[in-house]
Order: C-alpha cells, then sequence, then structure tokens
C-alpha cells in the first residue's frame, strides 16, 4: 500500500479529438450497510458505463438489476453481503473520467480507507439517512483528513425510507456540520439520495422538491483540479529508477537517465538542481515526457531527466529545485506523524519497524505514543500505551537515516509513508508528517533526558588505572590496509601493558549497527554511533581503534568533535593507498562487482571519498611494514603523553 498524490488531468476525445478530459478520483466510505456499493452501482448504471455482459449478470427474470453486485467483486464479499477489500471501478462523462474506489465499511477492514481515500480529490461519506451519523462515519472522516482529502461530502442515503423528509435530512446536516467543526474542517456539503432508486445521484429527484443543491455527479462535475504546487521552486522528484548508459552506435557512451513521479513543481532543461541528502547541485541536460512536444514536466507526470555531471544518484533520492529561493525539504531524522495501526499486534513505544517513504526505505523506531483518538468522540487520549488495530494516533519516530520529508499538509507525497514489519514483510501502518525535524549527529540534544555523570571522576579513574583513554580512528578507501594496520596497533599497545579495543566497521554492523544498510544515509549514522562507542571507551581509560573507510569529513568531524567536547584525544589517520592497490587486493571482491555494475555505491567507483585534509597521520600500506606503520600510530600516543615508552 501506497500514500500517492493525485492525476488531476488526461489526455481525452472530444469529437474534434483534441479537448483534454479532466480525472478525477473518489473514494466512498462509510459503515457496514450504509448502501456504498449500491451507490456505486448506480453511479455506474445511470452514466452508461456498464459492459452488456456484466449487466445482464446482475439482472434478473423479472429485469431488476442487484446494483451492489457491480461492485462487489470478491465471491466472499458477494457471499456475506459486505465489501472486504477496495473495489475500482471506472467511468466517464464528456468532460471528466472517474475512478472510484468503493473502501470497506466493515471496522474489520477500516486499513483500506487509507488505501482508497490516499490519492483521492473527493471522499464520498455514505449515511444512512434512518441511523445518521455512526462510529464508522466518524472514523472515516477523520482518515479522509488526515490523508488530505480535500473535498468531503455526505450522501445521505436512502432517504425514501424515512418518507423523504426534509426534517430528518436537516437533522444529518447539522450533525455534520458539527463533525466538520470537530475536524477543522470547512464544510461538509450534505445530499439526499436514493442509491436504489437513483434520487439525487445523476438524476434529479422529484421526490425532494425541497432540496435545490447539486446531484451527486453535478458536484463532481464541478471540483476544481489542480496540479501539485506547479512552480519550480516546489519540485519534489523522488528517483525511483537509475538506468545504466549504454553504447551509441557511434561509441558515444550516453549519460545515466534518473527517472521518477513528480511529486509537485515542475522541471525543464537548463533548471538548476539539487540532488538530497547529499545535497549535490548539477544542471538538466535532457527531459523525457514520453511527449515529444513537451518541453516542461509538470507534476504528477513521470519524467526521465539527464543532468551535466556525474554525480552519485540512487534510488530514493530526492531531486529538488536549485534555483534561489527553493522551498526546500526537511532532511528529518525525527517525525511526528498521524499513523494509522493496521496490524493485530499492538504498536508501542520501543518498537523498531521499516518506513517506506516514497522509493526508500529506512528504519526506524518508535520513540513515543503522544496521543490515540477515540473513534466515537474524536477526542484524544494523551500518552497511550499502545495502539491496536484500526487505531489513530500521533506518535514520534526516530528514523536510521535522513529522510527529506515535508508536512503532508503542502505535500501528500513526500508527507505521507508506510510502516512494514521487517520480519514478515506486512504493512502494519499508514501514516501522515505533521513535523519532520532535522536532527544533526553528534551536535542534538535531548530535552528529556539528562547525562548520568559517574560517581568517579575522569582522572581519578585514569591515575588508579594507571591508563588514559584516546581514539585512534584509521579512515582509507575500502582493501586500503585500515583493519590490517588496526589489528597490528591494537596488539602493539596492548603487549604494552595497556587496554586497547579494535572496533572494526563490519564487527560493529553484526550487533551495534545491524538495523542499518548501506546507503548513504545508513552509513552516516553507523559512523555516528560508532563515535559515542570510541568516546565512551576513550572516557573509561581505553584506547580505542575505529577502523572505518569513513568517506565524508564531514561524518569524521562529527566523531572529532564529540571527542573535542569532552576533551578526550582523538588522532586521525589517513590511510591513503591509491584506488588501483586496493582494487589490485580486493578480498571481498567489492570493486570487482562494482566494475560490472552489480555494486552501487562502491566508494572510489561511483561514491565520493574526501581525503582527510589536515590529518595527524598520513601513510601509504603499498609494499609497507605493517608492525613500522603501527609503530608510528604508536608514537602519535606517545607525543600526547597517551603512554609511555
Amino acid at each position: 500500500m501506497t500514500l500517492t498524490s493525485p492525476q488531476p488531468v488526461i489526455a481525452g476525445d472530444d469529437e474534434t479529438g483534441t479537448t483534454a478530459r479532466q480525472f478525477l478520483r473518489i473514494a466512498t466510505a462509510g459503515s457496514v450497510d450504509d448502501g456504498k456499493s449500491t451507490l456505486i452501482g448506480r453511479i455506474l448504471h445511470d452514466t452508461g458505463s456498464l459492459p452488456t455482459d456484466h449487466l445482464a449478470a446482475v439482472t434478473d427474470g423479472d429485469g431488476d438489476v442487484d446494483l451492489a453486485a457491480l461492485s462487489d467483486g470478491l465471491r466472499a464479499e458477494r457471499e456475506q453481503g459486505i465489501t472486504i477489500d477496495v473495489a475500482y471501478r471506472f467511468f466517464s462523462t464528456p468532460t471528466r473520467s472517474y475512478v472510484l474506489a468503493d473502501t470497506p465499511g466493515h471496522e474489520r477492514y477500516t486499513r483500506n480507507m487509507f488505501t482508497g481515500a490516499s490519492n483521492a480529490h473527493v471522499a464520498v461519506l455514505l449515511v444512512d439517512a434512518r441511523h445518521g451519523l455512526l462510529r464508522q462515519t466518524r472514523r472515516h472522516a477523520r482518515i479522509a483528513t488526515l490523508v488530505g482529502v480535500p473535498h468531503v461530502i455526505a450522501a445521505v442515503n436512502k432517504i425514501d425510507l424515512v418518507d423523504f423528509s426534509e426534517h430528518r435530512f436537516d437533522e444529518i446536516r447539522a450533525d455534520l456540520a458539527e463533525l466538520a467543526v470537530q475536524l477543522g474542517i470547512g464544510e461538509i456539503q450534505a445530499i439526499p439520495v436514493a442509491a436504489k432508486h437513483g434520487d439525487n445521484v445523476v438524476h434529479r429527484s422529484s421526490n425532494t422538491p425541497w432540496y435545490s443543491g447539486a446531484t451527486l455527479l453535478e458536484y463532481l462535475e464541478d471540483v476544481e483540479l489542480h496540479a501539485p504546487a506547479p512552480v519550480t521552486e516546489e519540485l519534489r522528484l523522488p528517483i525511483q529508477w537509475v538506468s545504466r548508459p549504454s553504447e551509441s552506435s557511434r561509441g558515444e557512451s550516453n549519460r545515466r537517465t534518473y527517472t521518477g513521479r513528480l511529486a509537485s513543481g515542475t522541471l525543464r532543461v537548463g533548471d538548476e538542481i539539487v540532488v538530497l541528502p547529499s545535497g549535490s547541485r548539477s544542471t538538466v541536460t535532457a527531459l523525457d515526457t514520453l511527449d515529444p512536444t513537451r518541453d516542461v514536466a509538470v507534476a504528477p507526470l513521470s519524467v526521465g531527466i539527464q543532468i551535466d555531471d556525474d554525480i552519485d544518484i540512487g534510488r530514493g533520492d530526492v531531486i529538488v529545485s536549485g534555483a534561489q529561493g527553493a522551498h526546500l525539504p526537511v532532511l528529518a531524522r525525527e517525525i511526528d506523524a498521524h499513523v494509522c495501526w493496521l496490524s493485530n499486534s499492538p504498536l508501542r513505544a520501543g518498537d523498531r519497524v521499516a518506513l517506506k517513504h516514497g522509493p526508500s526505505t529506512v528504519r526506524a523506531t518508535v520513540q513515543s505514543l503522544e496521543r490515540r483518538l477515540d473513534p466515537d468522540t474524536l477526542i484524544e487520549h494523551v500518552a497511550p500505551g499502545e495502539l491496536v488495530l484500526n487505531d489513530i494516533g500521533t506518535v514520534t519516530l526516530r528514523t536510521s537515516s535522513v529522510v527529506p520529508a515535508d508536512p503532508y499538509a503542502s505535500n501528500r507525497d513526500t508527507g505521507a509513508f508506510i510502516l512494514i514489519d521487517e520480519a514478515s514483510n506486512d504493512t502494519v501502518g499508514a501514516g501522515t508528517i505533521l513535523e519532520p525535524r532535522e536532527v544533526i549527529p553528534g551536535k542534538a540534544t535531548r530535552n528529556d533526558i539528562k547525562w548520568h555523570p559517574s560517581s568517579l571522576a575522569r582522572a581519578e579513574r585514569w591515575a588508579h588505572t594507571e591508563q588514559r583513554g584516546a581514539t585512534v580512528w584509521l579512515t582509507g578507501l575500502p582493501a586500503s590496509g585500515k583493519s590490517t594496520v588496526a589489528v597490528a596497533l591494537e596488539r602493539a599497545v596492548v603487549s604494552r601493558g595497556r587496554v586497547a579495543y579494535l572496533l572494526d566497521g563490519d564487527n560493529i554492523r553484526h550487533g551495534i549497527s545491524d538495523d542499518l544498510g548501506f546507503s548513504a544515509g545508513d552509513r552516516a549514522e553507523n559512523i555516528r554511533r560508532v563515535g559515542h562507542v570510541a568516546r565512551l571507551f576513550a572516557d573509561a581509560g581505553v584506547i580505542a581503534i575505529a577502523s572505518m573507510v569513513s568517506p565524508l569529513r564531514s561524518d569524521r568531524e562529527i566523531a572529532r568533535e564529540l571527542h573535542r567536547a569532552a576533551d578526550l584525544d582523538f588522532i586521525e589517520v589517513h590511510v591513503s593507498t591509491p584506488v588501483t592497490e586496493c582494487e589490485r587486493r580486493d578480498p571481498k571482491g567489492l570493486y570487482e562487482r562494482a566494475r560490472r555494475g552489480e555494486l552501487r555505491g562502491l566508494t572510489g567507483i561511483d561514491a565520493p571519498y574526501e581525503s582527510p585534509e589536515n590529518p595527524d597521520l598520513r601513510f601509504d600500506t603499498t609494499g609497507a611494514d605493517i608492525d613500522r606503520l603501527a609503530s608510528l600510530i604508536l608514537g602519535a600516543l606517545m607525543d600526547r603523553g597517551i603512554m609511555t615508552g
């Protein structure tokens, strides 16, 4: 299940074959037996949108049509007389094409309301005129507002069963006005209908002379549609696919093509763009929208682009405008969101899930459950212990890597996500972002917890143990020899009666970072965690030896800053072995796989490595004596008074 933005316009034909027909998405919702399937069947029937064989299949010997059976497609739905899954139906008028999602009314299947309404322009709430607003009506109305449906209307159905009573209709309309206030929306338009007989659905009814408003179809025909933020400064292009260059017939190498669907904004050749989360900049050199006459792409078109520079762009990256004054998404590591919980197992604070945001998936931890919505009163209860199946709540999530996100109120694509159980791969939650927050690793502070100092002062601890702590950070390309030198250094330190411990990158991923992948964000988070662990070791008087590729200066600076803030020594060692030598060694076969195109983002091949500008030590392991290199680091430790001869 994905939450996506609607597509406002599609190509269509009139008598001349030149008119653009608008495209409208509708979601119906309500409680069981409110008549959703019958209403949909009536619309299909009265707009002439049914194939002859389909109509014949649901018509009995007396010529009566079972309208509900037109949309209840599953066998279990027909047998039970309820809608279980979202059923999509299509119909059209001379001016518009429609996709109509019939969402289940049964409380057990509330989760599917999120699917049906997530990309709808209009939500049609069915209200039984005899029963009025029910628990499910209120819950579905709340979901519609959570997923940002722009227009919410109520079809007060079965008005014939209350003798087409104007008084009863006015009572329900007053309840709907109160519900609109509770939901914080302007209005819920009410229309009296009798779906079984067709009153005020497509054709105006003579049975409601007291009603002068639009029929349901007239209302749908008049809904105004707008493209999502059609300005360059609001550009959002999540990358879904990267196609590798191919050789032309003349032997020329073409550039990579980056494809995705525009979530908002516009894009044309010559536009300056920024790739998030890396921040790399370039210019669009080619644009493909499958329409050779189009020179500008507008959301929500799918596009393929080529750019002027060879920079690392992968699936899940987001291209935004590089223009001055552009509105950029937040590079979020912490998210406040509304979540509809879809699993039989409850959600509790501390749980870990996968968060799928557009094409990108990251790990997330539930930091806290802030509120839970009461579906009867629409009152939010503070600090619930858990969210259970079909609960709607407000939660705070902390992600393992950066998510370029917007509030859902401003962008329905980059402000939505789903939650996935990593063990079963089941979708367990759907969410809309209230506030995305940037959290700078190593610099952010927590206002809900305090650092608990030890009863032993560091100087006292070091005096009694006769040890002084520090961190040695070895950085370099894969297969540069970092780990080999680190192992020799650890042995040399311990042989002199001191405690040292090797924090190897691969070993860390077996435990502390076993929840992280190898995206740019996950790698940064891995380095952040190692930096914190190394600082704790150094504070305890241990010489921590970190062997990490750590390709970006900014990530290494975070680790250095952690130690500087704690007044601890940090020795940066650049193992500067050339990439040609690293590739010749290639003990894990990484370079070979990268050259074959089987491995993306390998540092030194198609991902950058930023050499330290002023490392404490720099050496090349090509043909070198490893013990001698380890002794160079020992010398640096002695120069700082961390070790003695």
